[in-house]
Order: C-alpha cells, then sequence, then structure tokens
C-alpha cells in the first residue's frame, strides 16, 4: 500500500484565531533480526506494519478555549494511545471491532479531560470540540466520529459521506421536518447534539469499519469547509490528480474564495494498492 497524506488549516477571513486543530500520525510495529546464526534467508530481514492515522478537531468556547478544547482532546487522544500496552496492527472484523471499542472508550476519557481542566480553571467552562477521526491499516478504514467535522471517501469519482453530522438541523432533515438542501443555510445548523464537553456523561460516537480499495481517497474536514462548498465542487477538487497536500491546498483556497467564514481545515489521504 502506497498512501500520500496531505493536511492544512487556515483562519478564514472572519475569525481572529484558528480553534481547528488537526493531526497527521504514522504508527510502525517493526521486527529487525539484530544477531543470529540461522542460515542466511531464514528470516526477513525487515518486518513493518505501517498504520495512519488523522485527526481534526474543531474547538468552541469563546477567547482561546476553543482552541484549548481541540488542542486537549488531540493530545489526550495520543497520550491514551501511547499508554495502550498492545497496539493492534492487524484488523480483522474480531479485532476491528476491538479497535472501534477502544476508541469510543477512549473518545469518553476526553470529555473527563475536557471537564476536569474547566473545573481547575473556571474560565474554560462551556468549551468544546468535534473531533473526526480516521486510522487507515493495509486495507482497512476506521471512522470515530463526534460533532459536525466530516469524514468523505472518493471512489471512483463518486463521493460517500461516511459521518453524519450531530447537529440538530441533521435531526430535523432525518425527522422529514426539512429538506436536506436547506441544512446547509439553515440558522440552527450549528446547534451541536453530539460534542466532547466539559460537561459530564456519554457522547455519541460514530464508529465504521470501511474496507479501502486501489485509488480510494478519504477526507477529513471541520464544518468551516463543508458550510462554503457543496459535496459536487469537494468530488471536483478531491478527484483531481494531484499530490495530497495540493488538494488541501485547493480545497482551503476554494473555502476562502466563497466567504472564509470560519476556520477551515482539510486533511486528505490518496490511496494506493499494489496488485
Amino acid at each position: 500500500m502506497q498512501v500520500d497524506i496531505g493536511a492544512l488549516s487556515d483562519p478564514g477571513k472572519k475569525r481572529a484565531n484558528n480553534e481547528d486543530h488537526f493531526l497527521v500520525m504514522e504508527f510502525r510495529r517493526t521486527m529487525e533480526p539484530m544477531l543470529t546464526n540461522l542460515p542466511e534467508g531464514t528470516l526477513p530481514a525487515l518486518h513493518t506494519d505501517t498504520a495512519h492515522g488523522m485527526v481534526v478537531a474543531d474547538g468552541m468556547g469563546g477567547a482561546a478555549a476553543g482552541e484549548v478544547a481541540s488542542r486537549t482532546a488531540i493530545r489526550t487522544l495520543i497520550d491514551l494511545a501511547i499508554q495502550t500496552p498492545d497496539w493492534i496492527m492487524r484488523l480483522d472484523e474480531e479485532h476491528a471491532g476491538q479497535v472501534l471499542e477502544r476508541m469510543n472508550q477512549r473518545f469518553q476519557q476526553l470529555q473527563e479531560v475536557l471537564h476536569d481542566k474547566a473545573q481547575s480553571d473556571p474560565k474554560l467552562s462551556g468549551m468544546g470540540t468535534t473531533m473526526t477521526l480516521a486510522l487507515s491499516l493495509e486495507a482497512n478504514l476506521i471512522v470515530c466520529h463526534t460533532g459536525d467535522s466530516r469524514a468523505y471517501l472518493l471512489r471512483e469519482g463518486e463521493l460517500h459521506l461516511l459521518t453524519r453530522d450531530q447537529t440538530m438541523v441533521q435531526s430535523l432533515v432525518d425527522a422529514g421536518a426539512i429538506r436536506p438542501e436547506e441544512a446547509r443555510r439553515h440558522p440552527m445548523r450549528h446547534v451541536l447534539t453530539g460534542v466532547i464537553t466539559t460537561k459530564s456523561g456519554q457522547i455519541p460516537v460514530e464508529l465504521h469499519h470501511v474496507p479501502l480499495v486501489d485509488g480510494d481517497r478519504v477526507l477529513l474536514c471541520t464544518d468551516g469547509l463543508t458550510d462554503m462548498l457543496g459535496d459536487a465542487e469537494i468530488a471536483q477538487v478531491l478527484g483531481a490528480d494531484t499530490p495530497a497536500s495540493e488538494t488541501c491546498r485547493a480545497l482551503v483556497d476554494r473555502a476562502l474564495e466563497a466567504g472564509g467564514k470560519d476556520n477551515v481545515t482539510a486533511v486528505v489521504a490518496k490511496y494506493r494498492f499494489e496488485s
């Protein structure tokens, strides 16, 4: 497998600060013989399993609290991963289920950390963050999500939304109260029903295991992008034969040209599988 990953974030044209944060990570499990008297060729010279993790978080809460929430959530997520003694680096159905369950537990722990942080600093009370994460290992994609940042999959030119916006307006669409095309401009489109906050209690976490195929492209983005660009335009840019970093630049630039009313973040991964 070959993967080309790019990422970019911009504060936009209307905001003084950027409350979005992103992270792209590479994970490896490696075995390399050091000393042996076994005949040459008995052991592999080097064996490596490689996974890639991508996450976007859109903070909220006013002043600097949104930045603190999104930054803290990502840092805590990595700390929790480092503390895990047995990384799962092979994803059959059983192990994929274990990874999804672990991610759900970790998202719940993020809420506890934000809660404790606000208890020690009352100025941070009410802060929160969305979080959308994708983990790819060989031909497997794990997606974990809360809030209204999104994950998309472009396959053979067709754009698929992998996540559901956890917002009041999406609930209205699901109930048939408004049409889907009305959602992008509805005044309640940013009222979240799912978010990592300083409150106690469980948060809704959406979990998916998606098989990848050659040529797939994955996009993680905050609502500063999707508020400005429709699916057709996103698919057009994502489908261009350009490096992932240039694709991110094009997506962010188009969002800025369309008004750039919020912070804009895009992470793009392009996958190739050798036959």
